[in-house]
């Protein structure tokens, strides 16, 4: 691919992407390639591209004869979805404790800084983005390739979900709580406790997202 094309790829998959995350398209909004090509300003190549990528995300859902849209979200599927990360993530937890180098611990602390920083301030976007970044120095750390590729996958879309429901104030000293112990048994190079704290700090977001999701009426 031509790198003019490869970069116009690049940044119509990061406008959507940014839309969809921001709430610009509701859940279940169909994405038609014409009207996106005009709104950004490109081809139609890049934008059939970029709903390529964004359904392998599960940001979008693309369906023979019906074209693409916006991922549905109801209860079963956030219970599904967070079921699967918490049996991963604390797999790579308990992996990444370790197997983990000192500069990763001197990241996670970084990080975490920063997490409580953006808390303070209220920079909801900022804070998402930090705590991908936190728990992807972990992930990387347990140096599984197929199940980080598994755990990258929905990132965008439970960004999307914390985005369009809401915050509340009490989970994120619940999440800067589980961080610290986190921090504490990977630095200790405890597995199985880093995999413990993984496994429930993922299933305390569940609950909190379901509670979320059922206070916006959008499970009536």
């Amino acid at each position: 691919m031509h790198q003019d094309a490869q970069t116009d790829s690049k940044i119509v998959l990061d406008r959507i992407r940014q839309d969809i995350v921001a709430g610009n398209f509701a859940s279940g909004a169909r994405l038609r390639i014409d009207d996106l090509a005009q709104r950004y300003g490109v081809s139609t190549m890049p934008v059939r591209e970029s709903l390529g990528r964004l359904h392998g995300e599960g940001l979008v859902v693309i369906e023979h004869n019906r074209g693409a849209r916006v991922r549905n979200i109801d209860e079963r599927f956030v219970e599904n979805l967070f079921d699967i990360r918490a049996a991963l993530e604390s797999m790579l937890a308990m992996r990444g404790a370790q197997r983990r180098s000192q500069e990763d611990v001197a990241s996670l602390k970084l990080e975490q800084e920063k997490f409580e920083a953006f808390i303070s301030a209220r920079d909801y976007t900022a804070i998402l983005e930090t705590n991908r970044r936190f728990h992807k120095i972990l992930n990387d750390a347990a140096d599984n390739d197929e199940a980080l590729n598994l755990a990258d996958r929905h990132w965008y879309l439970i960004a999307s979900m914390w985005k369009q429901y809401g915050y509340h104030e009490e989970r994120f000293a619940g999440v800067v709580g589980d961080h610290r112990q986190l921090i504490d048994a990977v630095e200790k190079r405890d597995g199985p406790a880093a995999g413990a704290i993984m496994q429930a700090h993922v299933i305390k977001s569940k609950y909190d997202l379901l509670k979320m999701f059922k206070a916006s009426g959008a499970s009536s």
